[in-house]
């Protein structure tokens, strides 16, 4: 059966291509195609048609595609949906307003608080109230929910989320709001908290509601129209959509809750990694997925959940066990500019339309690509085997528009070391917070820029082991064909009983339930087995914040209240160097991650080793570390198999990537097919 994986960015979409279950990573192909704005749909439907006659599949025959999106986030970016309700407990009103108080960024005497995602006009109350531990205080008033609804509807409003007052505890009111919804207001599309996310926090769980609402109808419209082609076209296809914390879900489940889809594509890339990650035994990895409009990095730590429940989209929470990524607008669109004399880059791009200078397709701004160009790392043929030809004049143009004087070449090599520091002062901070030092880590390059950038970012860190997936281009493409259907169900166990056996208890509910949905998910499709990971929020008693604890050999081994105490501190001891294991711990809430594992491309080796020298197919001078190497080698990617190694400063071509290899550093092809490189001195 022919798979397709299909990553949206900004640039390009891109297309990771396993044609047999017999075949193994080796033999996945990749495929770029320019990112059709603002018809995302458009670009999708062109490559899998491309894809499938190339293939020669009739219109019979089965096919899987697993679609990556961005749809959704740039929605909320860029506030381009209409205007969503909220129904909440009364004396709640201003709940978007207050948010968490706090600013930001406290000492910035400019920083104003985020506009709301909904206006107080469109806040609507309800009579009703729960208290902490889920039973009724004030029974709900049918009357005050028809009025409320109604506001919705006399507003223009189509779409509302309902967040209640303790309704992650008992969703008996948030349910009675929709039964009422149901059959008054068929026109009105209506969902409550305790679908979405029922965790403790109210105006987490609300802005996660009503970013559902919000991105629902275009996630809906998007996900429908290519659906829709495959089932005109190809009846047997089936489409399944990447989620945030790395997995994927059925396209139905996409479109109903697509709040799940949010951060879907970097996560997706994530996931790659860490197969590639358990496939050559590197148990700490730092990813960077550098493409034309951001750069995203992650950790990969072998054996180790790598989730985050403060992430954000554009000015807002979501409360979501999701892949903890650090994004940057730094990527190899991001336009180079002034302020004042001082060059700058990013964090806009120049996207793929205008596109950068060099790509004369109207775009005049300085890029990144264009610094790229006049540095002589990339082909002077073009982009694509040379379908995407590219102009050194247009290039140096657009650089002198920022040069001090009239060398291009110097303007593009201090906007590349700009980049560079700016990457620096983000992942700094965060291998600082993860308490993982650069030293330690192998640094895995992705992106249509990754190859390029990576090494530069990774001498800069002191990073010695660099990997570059052979997939590189495609590698987020690619993670949604390693992915396997995850479900996380969580429940809020805050100043409850906590007993031993409640605790069992609630575990054994969120298990079925993960359960029911992966099944639900798969259409008849055959999976190779349910895995369960449990987990935890949990603190010591005094402390204001939780973190994660992985208690799943605690779950196994059956070593109960303790067990989870003893995880908990070891826990806080790799994070923090010290625990207490006298002090009382109390847990917040509980979550269960529910995998469907489906079938993978295996990790088959080369047999084959490169004997012979490989001549270099051509030689160019590069411009790095303030001066040009002259006659460096430029290795055809295609000419090189397991075994073959060589010293840069050189280049390392292929259709779908570049890679830079720095002075000092020995490039070699491993049994997979990727390029490693190590720091010799």
């Amino acid at each position: 059966m022919l798979r397709i994986g299909v990553d949206i960015g900004g640039t390009f979409t891109d297309f990771a291509i396993w044609k047999d279950e017999g075949d193994g990573y080796r033999q996945i192909d990749g495929e770029k195609i320019p990112t059709s704005r603002p018809r995302f749909a458009e670009s999708v439907i062109e490559g899998i048609t491309r894809i499938t006659r190339r293939h020669e599949l009739g219109p019979t025959d089965p096919l899987l595609v697993v679609h990556g999106t961005t749809v959704g986030t740039n929605a909320v970016i860029e506030l381009s949906e209409k205007p969503v309700a909220l129904v909440t407990t009364r004396g709640y009103r201003d709940i978007l307003s207050i948010a968490r108080l706090r600013l930001d960024k406290p000492v910035d005497l400019f920083n104003r608080r985020a506009t709301p995602l909904v206006s107080r006009s469109l806040v609507f109350e309800v009579d009703e109230r729960l208290r902490a531990d889920g039973s009724v205080e004030t029974p709900i008033e049918e009357s005050s929910v028809v009025t409320a609804l109604t506001k919705a509807r006399v507003a223009g409003v189509r779409a509302v989320g309902v967040c209640l007052l303790h309704g992650y505890r008992n969703p008996v009111h948030e349910a009675r709001i929709l039964k009422i919804a149901r059959e008054q207001f068929q026109d009105l599309d209506v969902m409550a908290s305790h679908e979405i996310w029922p965790q403790q926090s109210e105006y987490e769980r609300s802005m996660l509601t009503l970013l559902n609402m919000y991105v629902k109808r275009v996630m809906a419209d998007y996900i429908g129209e290519i659906n829709g082609f495959l089932r005109e076209k190809m009846p047997n296809a089936r489409l399944l959509v990447t989620k945030s914390n790395g997995g994927v879900m059925s396209a139905e489940e996409a479109c109903r809750l697509p709040v799940h889809t949010l951060l879907s594509g970097p996560a997706a890339g994530v996931t790659a990694a860490r197969t590639l990650a358990e496939w050559t035994q590197n148990p700490n990895v730092m990813t960077m997925d550098m493409g034309g409009t951001s750069t995203d990095v992650a950790l990969v730590r072998v054996g180790r959940p790598t989730l985050t429940a403060q992430a954000e989209v554009g000015d807002f929470p979501l409360l979501l066990p999701v892949t903890a990524i650090e994004a940057m607008g730094a990527g190899g669109g991001s336009i180079a500019w002034l302020d004042g004399k001082v060059p700058k880059v990013g964090p806009r791009s120049a996207g793929s339309k205008p596109g950068p200078a060099c790509y004369d397709t109207g775009g005049t701004e300085p890029t990144l690509t264009d610094a790229y160009l006049l540095c002589n790392y990339l082909s002077p043929r073009g982009l694509l085997g040379g379908k995407l030809p590219l102009s050194r004049d247009r290039a140096e143009q657009a650089m002198l528009t920022i040069a001090s004087g009239s060398d291009a070449v110097a303007a593009a090599e201090s906007i590349v070391a700009i980049a560079t520091s700016n990457m620096l002062a983000k992942v700094l901070p965060f291998l600082a917070r993860a308490g993982e030092g650069p030293a330690d880590l192998t640094l895995m390059i992705f992106g249509g820029a990754g190859g390029i950038h990576g090494p530069l970012l990774a001498e800069e860190l002191g990073i010695r082991r660099i990997v570059v997936p052979r997939l590189s281009s495609v590698f987020c493409a690619f993670g949604g064909l390693a992915a396997d259907l995850v479900h996380d169900g969580v429940r809020s166990v805050t100043g409850a009983h906590s007993s031993e056996d409640t605790l069992l208890r609630i575990f054994d509910e969120l298990t079925q339930s993960g359960r029911e949905w992966v099944q639900r998910q798969t259409a008849g499709a055959k999976l190779e087995g349910i895995d369960e990971l449990y987990l935890a929020e949990m603190r010591y008693s005094a402390q204001s914040f939780t973190i994660p604890v992985n208690l799943t050999e605690a779950v196994s081994k059956g070593t109960g209240l303790n067990g989870f105490y003893e995880a908990f501190h070891e826990e806080h001891k790799a994070l923090f160097g010290f625990s207490n294991p006298g002090t009382p711990v109390a847990l917040n809430e509980l979550m269960v991650r529910t995998s469907g594992r489906q079938a993978k491309p295996n990790a088959r080796s080369s047999t084959q080793q490169q004997t012979d020298k490989v001549a270099p197919a051509s030689c160019r001078d590069l411009r790095l570390q303030g001066r040009w190497w002259s006659a460096c080698a430029v290795f055809d990617r295609t000419k090189l198999a397991a075994g073959w190694s060589d010293i840069g400063p050189a280049v390392i071509e292929h259709e779908l990537s570049t890679v830079l290899v720095p002075p000092h550093f020995r490039a070699a092809i491993s049994a997979l097919g990727d390029i490693v490189m190590t720091k010799e001195s």
